[in-house]
């Protein structure tokens, strides 16, 4: 992996279909599921990605084909310019060492059954990392770090909070010194007060040891909070990617005005006085997802061109940064 890249991921034309089967017998095919249909993104090193949607967009999906758990059906990830759809299993050895991810919930992510040193040990043996004393060493500092007592790394995962928990998973991602760290909704199981330590460690952490990280989530001001760029999902497509500041202050798809509309103002006053928006109707299903715009049985400012045609992923700059979005009427107000 020494060739020349430009950014440290780049995703090209990605798809993931499920496919669907019927019968007991016969075993009929019954369509398939488009969770992930020809997206496209890119990450810097050093930065933060942010990919947000409601649930069932294809977010997840989306990073556990970035960690080639699971086979794309069709598409291009490239890692510091190396394809690694393309790449054998000797060689994916060395890139899911450099990849690691954040689970959702600290609980469930975590074996009942093993203390946290062998929980953040494992890494380290599974890629035959050092000898026994010098992983103990790299151990006790990477939970000291996390901020968690290094003394206690005999104790079981029940013994801890949710918010501990949840570092000895960062601490597990961090122990190999990865180049991205993918953040599959690390907070959204966390209360709100634990939520800020945990989002704060980890801004610390990156500027510490200059990680890159793709943060999935589907609160907006979260990822506004961490990310430098966002990318908007919705029924297995990106709609818009921009800066946060620009997607924030100047959204131009009619589904991120929605997204932007359901975060609360921390100020009664303001709070009563603005005009929510309500998108009407139901996600559809990704099985039998609409005709041209994916979003228009919903959208308000939709028209017979956008139930016809599929919309251009398209760059509308804004104050000099890029910012695109898939919509025939982008930046028209609903």
């Amino acid at each position: 992996m020494e060739s020349e890249y430009k950014n440290l991921i780049e995703v090209k034309n990605l798809k993931k279909y499920f496919n669907l089967r019927t019968g007991f017998i016969f075993n009929k095919s019954a369509g398939s599921i488009k969770a992930v249909d020809d997206i496209g993104f890119y990450i810097k090193k050093g930065e933060t990605f942010g990919l947000v949607g409601e649930s069932g967009c294809g977010k997840s999906t989306a990073a556990r084909l970035l960690l080639r758990l699971i086979v794309p059906t069709s598409g291009q990830i490239y890692y510091k310019g190396v394809n690694i759809l393309k790449l054998k299993r000797s060689q994916m050895f060395k890139y899911r060492k450099e990849i690691q991810i954040i689970f959702q919930d600290p609980y469930a992510s975590l074996s009942p059954r093993m203390t946290i040193g062998d929980i953040v040990s494992e890494p380290l043996e599974v890629h035959k990392v050092g000898d026994r004393n010098s992983r103990l060493a790299k151990i006790k500092q990477t939970l000291k770090i996390v901020g968690l007592n290094p003394e206690h790394i005999n104790r079981y995962p029940h013994e801890f909070s949710g918010g501990q928990r949840q570092r000895v998973g960062i601490a597990r991602a961090l122990v190999l010194q990865p180049e991205l760290i993918i953040c599959d909704e690390p907070v959204s199981a966390l209360d709100v007060s634990v939520q800020a330590q945990i989002l704060n460690l980890m801004i610390d952490l990156q500027k510490q040891y200059d990680l890159t990280y793709l943060f999935i989530a589907h609160d907006l001001s979260v990822v506004k909070y961490v990310s430098n760029r966002i990318g908007v999902m919705y029924l297995g497509k990106i709609v818009e990617i921009a800066s946060a500041e620009d997607l924030y202050k100047h959204p131009l798809h009619p589904y991120t005005m929605g997204l932007l509309s359901a975060i609360p103002i921390p100020d009664p006053d303001l709070e009563r006085k603005r005009q929510r928006i309500i998108l009407p109707g139901d996600v559809p299903s990704p099985i039998n997802p609409p005709s041209g715009c994916r979003f228009h049985p919903r959208c308000p400012n939709a028209q017979e061109i956008c139930s016809k045609e599929e919309p251009e992923f398209i760059n509308y700059p804004e104050n000099g940064n890029d910012h695109y979005a898939a919509c025939f009427f982008a930046g028209k107000p609903i």
